[in-house]
């Protein structure tokens, strides 16, 4: 279904989707509105609620829960935002390689690390303060 709707926008129909998935909506949408409890928060073009809402990289870490008391002891200047969710922390920055290489350099040792592009599902969450899942 998402194939043929991709198609129909590529020639030209519009389309009005709605969604809890926000990577199909950065991929189906030139404009969007974000809505929280009935209300609209946001709206805009993918990148450009992501240039907004998000910085350009965020760095996803999995840690032990002593090396977690020991980032949220020391987390301060290491990136922009961090959001702690129950089973990671989310560091949203402009380079998430150097932001790794920082923590590492303070001795704390992940899990996990993962580097990735910003996505509508971090301004959902820097919006409303919820993941999509709650």
């Amino acid at each position: 279904m998402w194939d043929r709707l991709y198609r129909l926008k590529q020639r030209g129909v519009t389309l009005v989707i709605t969604t809890h998935y926000m990577d199909e909506a950065e991929q189906l949408c030139d404009r969007l509105v974000v809505m929280d409890k009935a209300k609209i928060v946001t709206e805009g073009s993918p990148r450009d609620l992501i240039a907004l809402h998000s910085t350009r990289e965020v760095l996803e870490l999995r840690l032990s829960d002593a090396e977690r008391d020991r980032l949220a002891a020391s987390v301060d200047g290491i990136a922009e935002r961090v959001e702690w969710l129950p089973d990671r922390v989310l560091l949203y920055t402009a380079s998430g390689d150097e932001t790794l290489a920082a923590i590492h350099e303070r001795g704390i040792e992940t899990e996990t690390a993962l580097v990735r592009r910003a996505s509508l599902e971090d301004v959902f969450l820097t919006i409303t303060g919820r993941s999509l899942i709650e």
